[in-house]
């Protein structure tokens, strides 16, 4: 009799444990985190992801149709944890990201105490009145369109070079974003920010000035599905056009790196260049259309500054796709960035991609081709390059 009593004691223990685990851990989808906490009283909540990239890359370069040197890697490209959720109250949420690839630690630097650079996101958000949103922390600057759309929802395996030489990325500071109804449907965003101005993980005494930035986005048809404007591709298949034109102008006041906030510390490239300065502005115009499957990205970039270390110059990336019915999408892409006195390169890409499940599980490849005039040099150079990448987010 006591065994039975012990059992069904026990039995219902189980039970009540279970309701409780019900009411706290939520089932989520696949792509939508592995798992999602929220607290019994309502008063936090946490999602964690994960999401990895595995790449495959060749690329060949020539001299006059001579081959100079091939290189082939085969690598974790992106390896990534994710944390949001909110605390205390709904309108206060957070953002965790930790890059664990060698790709994301690098860099390792002085200023950033010599350590891996784990940290990608840090940031908390307050909704604290109407359409008004603080951000506080460590994050992605409101700078050109390409480069705030995730690495997870890019519509070809990677950003374009027109990113890898102007994007002001993620640097630690405090934002102000805002959403106006100008009708029924045209919505304006604004934003406007201060940073640190060199880059993310810094971790000793800020030596130089400090970034400021201001962005403006015009969507005169309405809202993207499933925030569209922000993801790579038509994958909702807007039933009617929807328009996003962006600018930022960004001021980074006595900036120590060649690329503003990014690339190389003055002193890394030559020590007779030790606590110098210099001013750098940079100015970007966006846009994104899609319409029924049919997608374009437009991106002009422009970088100037009073230091000839810094790599002056602009950049134009166009970018168009079709999706399928099927979910296979076709995309090409010209890219051009001139940099002063430095090089001409202009690349053209086709990419197919077979989204499984959306962004979260795809296959994709690219096949690129380059033309690179260096100054100074008697003959231009080429460059083919092929790559493929599977996608996986949890």
């Amino acid at each position: 009799m006591k065994k039975i009593i012990f059992g069904i004691a026990l039995l219902s223990c189980v039970v009540m444990r279970g309701q409780v685990l019900e009411d706290v851990i939520k089932p989520t989808k696949f792509g939508n985190g592995i798992l999602n906490f929220k607290g019994a009283d309502d008063s936090w909540s946490i999602k964690m992801g994960a999401r990895m990239q595995l790449l495959s890359a060749n690329s060949w370069l020539y001299d006059d149709g001579d081959l100079l040197d091939h290189t082939s890697a085969a690598l974790v490209r992106r390896y990534r944890l994710k944390f949001d959720g909110y605390v205390y109250d709904p309108k206060i949420v957070y953002k965790i990201e930790l890059g664990m690839s060698n790709h994301d630690l690098s860099g390792a630097h002085e200023s950033t105490k010599y350590a891996p650079r784990l940290v990608l996101d840090a940031v908390i958000k307050w909704n604290f009145v109407e359409n008004f949103v603080v951000w506080f922390g460590q994050t992605k600057l409101p700078g050109n369109l390409e480069r705030v759309i995730s690495s997870a929802n890019l519509q070809l395996v990677d950003r374009s070079r027109v990113n890898k030489e102007f994007t002001l990325d993620r640097e630690f500071g405090i934002q102000l974003r805002h959403h106006t109804n100008l009708t029924d449907k045209f919505v304006m965003r604004e934003r406007i920010a201060i940073a640190q101005g060199e880059g993310r993980n810094v971790a000793i005494d800020n030596t130089g000035g400090h970034h400021y930035m201001g962005r403006i986005e015009l969507l005169p048809f309405g809202l993207f599905e499933g925030k569209g404007d922000y993801v790579g591709g038509d994958l909702k298949r807007e039933k009617t056009p929807k328009l996003m034109l962006s600018s930022t102008y960004s001021y980074n006041v006595d900036a120590q790196k060649n690329k503003g906030s990014q690339g190389l510390y003055f002193s890394d490239i030559d020590e007779m260049y030790e606590g110098v300065t210099t001013d750098v502005k940079s100015f970007f115009v966006d846009a994104m259309f899609k319409y029924n499957g049919f997608s374009f990205m437009g991106e002009y970039a422009k970088r100037d500054a009073g230091n000839m270390l810094v790599r002056v110059g602009d950049g134009l990336n166009l970018a168009t796709g079709y999706l399928f019915k099927s979910n296979w999408e076709v995309a090409g892409r010209f890219t051009r960035v001139d940099l002063t006195d430095r090089e001409l390169r202009d690349e053209y890409t086709l990419g197919v991609s077979r989204y499984v499940v959306g962004h979260k599980l795809k296959i994709q490849s690219d096949l690129t081709y380059a033309n690179i005039a260096k100054v100074g040099a008697s003959d231009d150079l080429s460059q083919l390059g092929f790559r493929v990448q599977v996608e996986l987010h949890l």
